[in-house]
């Protein structure tokens, strides 16, 4: 595998990236539930769980691929 500039290679990454940045906005969107709920918008709530929910799938698929990487 190519070594980025970071000296892991590239895909390990990536994959770090995508998956803390899904953490990350999942992490923000407990805020925005939050919001919407608190100004009566169930919708949009849900809209934002839904969101949270796919971010949470994608973080656990980017930990699976690392699993298969690193063994």
């Amino acid at each position: 595998m190519a070594t980025g500039e970071t000296g892991f290679d590239d895909v390990s990454f990536d994959l770090v990236s995508v998956q803390y940045h899904s953490l990350k906005a999942g992490h923000d969107y407990g805020q925005y539930v939050r919001d919407a709920e608190n100004a009566g918008m169930d919708d949009v709530a849900a809209f934002f769980r839904d969101v949270m929910e796919q971010d949470s799938s994608r973080a656990a698929r980017c930990h699976d691929f690392l699993k298969q990487i690193t063994s």
